[in-house]
């Protein structure tokens, strides 16, 4: 019984110096979803150190709460190499790139919110003269591409990064990852403000642009192919979590064995018992194959807006010698 009583907790002490990346190793020490954030951070920086492919899942309003400019940082320093992420929060990051900030609010009245023109995130409003402006850049925009082909959503929105790279006021994320080079794919979309956009294109000025989503699946099982360690790292889940788990399963559509991804941690605050993707486990994930075994997991039970920039921090401390990390030109 001795033996199963090792290592003790460690009660928590603040670090004599303000170091965030102490302050997590820390509570690495201590239990519960601080020990699982330690080693959700230790995880990744492991990817980091070990030249992971890093893919990383967006899912929740996270540039609404204020999480853009971390994660253009993730792409800049190459923390991550690939991003899968919600239509709606790839809007948003428009949205600011273009000038136009989220505000802070808080949870009242709705009615008076929509007769004032106002819409609420939360505790977060946005004016939807300014949305509408957002879906009228992206109207035009997509009338201004050719026509005559399909475009996968990581080839539109490496194009549309471009175009905002030389409008926006702003770096953002679509920016960033134009810069660098670091695919983008939205498997729905649609499913956002985009979509809506594209629907005004299409019925005020006949725009017949149309999305390739089966080359977004085919382009991102090629880079787990040809990666041969890779690593997820998911805040919520959803579609962005699913897309990049399937596609590790489907390696042998390029002559590769099935091995899983090596390395996974998420932020979520969804539960299990329910049966949805968002709350499913990595143990789960193992029974398809998604999850290499012997594959380093943790998952943090924590509102991401927490959990994230206190992981991104320390990660900025810890592997300042290796950052930036050159981003490998994926041939898709």
């Amino acid at each position: 019984m001795g033996n199963k009583l090792k290592p003790p907790v460690t009660p928590f002490l603040p670090p004599p110096r303000r170091s965030i990346s102490s302050m997590v190793r820390q509570m690495g020490g201590t239990s519960f979803q601080a020990r699982n954030l330690s080693r959700g951070t230790a995880i990744w920086e492991e990817m980091v150190r070990k030249d992971a492919f890093i893919f990383f899942g967006l899912a929740g309003a996270m540039v609404p709460a204020g999480m853009r400019s971390m994660v253009a940082y993730l792409i800049q320093s190459g923390l991550i190499n690939c991003l899968v992420s919600t239509g709606s929060n790839l809007f948003h990051d428009l949205h600011e790139t273009l000038g136009y900030p989220h505000f802070q609010g808080s949870p009242g009245s709705d009615e008076e919110l929509h007769s004032a023109g106002i819409n609420r995130i939360y505790d977060t409003f946005l004016p939807e003269a300014e949305v509408e402006t957002g879906e009228e850049f992206i109207a035009r925009f997509a009338v201004r591409l050719p026509q005559d082909r399909a475009y996968p959503t990581r080839e539109f929105l490496d194009l549309l990064g471009q175009d905002l790279a030389s409008q926006g006021k702003e770096e953002g994320i679509l920016t960033a990852a134009y810069r660098a080079r670091v695919p983008i794919f939205s498997p729905a979309l649609v499913d956002s403000v985009f979509g809506t956009a594209l629907a005004l294109a299409r019925v005020k000025q006949g725009c017949r642009l149309a999305l390739d989503l089966a080359q977004d699946v085919v382009d991102i099982i090629q880079l787990c192919a040809t990666h041969p360690i890779t690593g997820v790292v998911l805040v919520g889940g959803g579609t962005p979590k699913n897309f990049i788990q399937q596609a590790v399963l489907c390696v042998s559509f390029f002559g590769k064995e099935v091995t899983g991804h090596h390395y996974a941690v998420q932020i979520t605050t969804d539960s299990p018992q329910w049966g949805g993707l968002s709350g499913c486990t990595f143990e789960e994930a193992r029974s398809w194959g998604k999850v290499a075994r012997g594959a380093r997991t943790a998952t943090i039970y924590c509102d991401a807006t927490i959990a994230l920039p206190l992981m991104v921090s320390a990660l900025a401390e810890r592997c300042a010698s290796l950052l930036p990390r050159k981003q490998p030109q994926a041939q898709l």
